[in-house]
């Protein structure tokens, strides 16, 4: 009789292991493969003057990268639920490392727009598959908060990306920028060597099944514009926050991307946040006070300058990006036989049309007006997201 708790404590430790493995693997590769993501907005400035770009050209980079990395993540969704590879996300670092890091050695404009292509998809491959698996193996009850740390290492990768590449820049400019791609290339084959096969739950073994989402239609569509509306302000920040503040403040190229790695490490900061409180209180109320509340800040960081700017600029960062999570999980959760899809749905295809609608519409609205005016129009969407929370069910 001794032997049963013995046997109970084992087998306990051993299913806590096959859920918390797989989760480190996979937030380790949301950590690089976002590293690589959050280049653009380094890069744009060196990109700028190597080539003579204006706000335009650069929009449409931008979108391109957006087009690639977001928007195409439905596609990865719907075959990493049919097929149930771990090459989806065990190539992705290495994918994304390569072709994002090749735009040193490009020719002319023109050749960046295939390689940024390539290195989107990449980086689209590697999120539909990873927010499935992460938490596949986790207790329901504590799903939001496991949704949160995975989220939590991809926005830390995206903070950490334009310092990364601005020191890289710094030390050896466009020329040398390929050696950025090494910690990418090595994860991959660490995920290559020790990553299990993607989870396949008996729900969804027949692959991609439109009736689970047309019977949550209406949440769900709600639960995409909400992500559209934070996406437009979050994109269009990460994309030209560096040149905005280089071209219209005056800042250093470092001193920028030092910027932009404040509010994203304000957005991961309220990322992680996010998921556990939503565990507590419910992502309705969350999403409320993430909309509501990042207005007064992003309109202060415009308006005022100095230290108080950069302060909101984190502090709208951080409240913007509380419902990271707080959507995939929510999304999940109405339709848990289509994780794949639905998590393609939140976190790549909302951002991913947000980005190639908004990138290139601001970067033509700055050429006309001002970047200051660009950003300004800005702060009116998370007002607009808050009214449209307000129709989720309780």
């Amino acid at each position: 009789m001794a032997s049963q708790p013995i046997a109970t404590d084992a087998a306990a430790r051993q299913h806590a292991t096959r859920a918390v493995l797989p989760l480190i693997l996979f937030c380790a590769g949301h950590f690089f493969v976002d590293l690589y993501s959050g280049a653009m907005g380094a890069l744009q400035p060196l990109l700028a003057e190597r080539f003579g770009m204006n706000f335009t050209q650069a929009g449409i980079l931008g979108g391109m990268m957006v087009f690639s990395s977001s928007t195409m993540q439905p596609l990865y969704g719907f075959l990493s639920d049919r097929y149930h590879s771990r090459l989806f996300s065990a190539l992705a670092p290495a994918v994304a490392a390569i072709f994002i890091t090749g735009m040193g050695w490009v020719p002319s404009f023109w050749w960046l727009l295939p390689i940024v292509f390539l290195g989107g998809a990449g980086i689209a491959s590697f999120h539909p598959q990873g927010a499935a698996n992460a938490v596949a193996g986790v207790a329901a009850r504590k799903r939001g908060r496991a949704m949160a740390i995975f989220i939590c290492a991809g926005s830390m990768g995206f903070a950490c990306g334009p310092a990364y590449f601005s020191w890289v820049g710094s030390w050896g400019g466009l020329d040398r920028m390929p050696l950025a791609a090494l910690p990418g290339v090595l994860l991959t084959l660490v995920l290559l060597a020790i990553m299990p096969p993607p989870a396949l739950e008996p729900r969804a073994r027949r692959g991609f099944d439109w009736a689970p989402l047309r019977a949550v239609w209406k949440p769900m569509t709600i639960l995409f514009f909400l992500v559209f509306l934070r996406s437009v302000v979050q994109i269009t920040f990460t994309q030209f926050l560096p040149l905005f503040l280089h071209t219209e403040r005056g800042y250093t190229l470092a001193g920028a991307s030092l910027s932009l790695t404040v509010y994203l490490v304000g957005g991961t900061l309220g990322g992680l946040a996010g998921g556990n409180l939503a565990d507590r209180f419910g992502g309705r109320r969350i999403i409320l006070i993430s909309m509501i509340g990042s207005v007064p800040f992003l309109a202060l960081f415009l308006l005022t300058e100095g230290p108080l700017s950069a302060a909101c600029l984190f502090a709208s960062g951080l409240l913007l990006l509380f419902t990271l999570p707080v959507n995939v999980v929510m999304a999940q959760e109405l339709a848990p036989s289509q994780q794949g899809t639905v998590s393609a749905l939140m976190m790549g295809f909302a951002w991913g049309t947000a980005g190639m609608v908004f990138i290139p519409l601001m970067g033509w609205f700055a050429d006309l007006f001002s970047m200051q005016a660009a950003f300004t129009a800005l702060v009116a969407f998370p007002l607009i997201g808050f009214l449209l929370a307000l129709r989720l069910p309780r």
